[in-house]
């Protein structure tokens, strides 16, 4: 509540100021002045209390109680700083053409005292005045562009934020949703054979292990990006990528599928984020499978072409319940579409489920 009241207060102690000086100025000229000379002294800069809530309203008194005072003959109380503000005020809060209306109010206006005491005023004193005037619109809309740019660059800030949360959120599920389905998997496997096949047993148990292991490093990987405090050395390995796609598919035939990979074409390195892009897609397609197509083989087809490089992975599960809208599948297409690429997702004809993936080459 004081964060909004203290503008306010601020407005109103400025004009009391300004109007106790206008108004002991117009006393301590010679001659008496009148009550109404007074009055539409006080009416020439008292409005400004309310020149941010009413800026248009105030400067349409403001300007009046000054014709009004031309006419009457009151020179003295003809202009002054209460025009000036409050242009600059319809200037900053107003959109464009409504302060071109009061600034052509306020050149009728010099007109007006012009016309009414041209014996006292010479040409060049209104000149000046409109230009002082002017000033004060082109002072009022570069503060108004100011505030505008400003505004704008809060908003781009806080859509960055908002990306950034989303792309943490992304890699955060990519890297669990695999390794901790491979751990399940393969943790279910030795408590079922454990004393039937211990060789078996123990085998799972070891890929537990190193699924964990890598989970871990690929989270420290990321916290590592996000720590506020670097007194700790960072590490530097680089993401994973297609370099690394036989790990991948050599860990996800631990935990039970067939998994066979083809390449077709030349193939070539990509540059980090589509690489990383098409790793997670992959690594995406086949924790799918491991959750969802039950004990169905999978195929990871990589076909480099001169301009394009077209990632396939399909499975035959008779028992595939993945949605192609599911938070896995959004996720590897909001990756594509950020690099140029395109994903299509969705049941096959023949059975099963396709995840394709294809990213533009050009740049690389």
């Amino acid at each position: 509540m004081w964060t909004l009241l203290r503008p306010v207060l601020v407005d109103v102690l400025l004009a009391a100021l300004l109007t106790a000086l206008t108004v002991v100025t117009l006393l301590g000229q010679p001659g008496s002045a009148s009550p109404w000379a007074i009055l539409l002294a006080a009416l020439s800069v008292a409005p400004l209390a309310m020149r941010q809530r009413a800026p248009v309203i105030t400067m349409l008194v403001i300007l009046a109680a000054i014709a009004v005072a031309s006419l009457a003959g009151f020179i003295d109380v003809s202009g002054g700083i209460g025009p000036i503000v409050a242009m600059f005020s319809v200037a900053t809060l107003r959109p464009r053409r409504v302060a071109a209306l009061m600034y052509a109010a306020t050149a009728a206006l010099l007109a007006l005292v012009y016309l009414t005491a041209r014996d006292q005023l010479v040409w060049s004193q209104i000149v000046q005045g409109a230009l002082i005037i002017a000033g004060a619109w082109v002072l009022g809309e570069g503060t108004s562009s100011w505030a505008r740019r400003s505004e704008m660059l809060a908003a781009r800030a806080e859509r960055a934020v908002a990306d950034e949360r989303v792309r943490i959120a992304r890699e955060l599920h990519d890297i669990l949703a695999h390794h901790m389905s491979v751990i399940s998997l393969q943790a279910g496997l030795a408590e079922y054979v454990l004393e039937a096949d211990q060789p078996t047993a123990r085998q799972a148990i070891g890929t537990v292990g190193d699924t964990s292991r890598e989970a871990m490093l690929e989270l420290r990987r990321l916290l590592d990006v996000l720590r506020v405090d670097r007194d700790e050395q960072p590490d530097l390995q680089p993401q994973p990528g297609l370099a690394t796609l036989d790990e991948l598919i050599a860990r996800t035939r631990t935990a039970g599928p067939v998994v066979t990979l083809l390449v077709s074409g030349t193939t070539r390195p990509l540059p980090p984020g589509p690489d990383l892009c098409a790793y997670r897609m992959v690594q995406e397609s086949l924790t799918n499978v491991l959750k969802h197509a039950g004990p169905a083989d999978a195929q990871v087809a990589l076909e480099y072409t001169a301009r394009t490089l077209t990632i396939r992975v399909t499975n035959g599960g008779p028992h595939l319940r993945a949605h192609t809208e599911s938070y896995g599948i959004r996720g590897m297409r909001e990756r594509a579409e950020l690099y140029g690429g395109v994903l299509v997702a969705g049941p096959r004809k023949a059975g099963g489920f396709a995840v394709s993936l294809r990213l533009p080459l050009e740049e690389t």
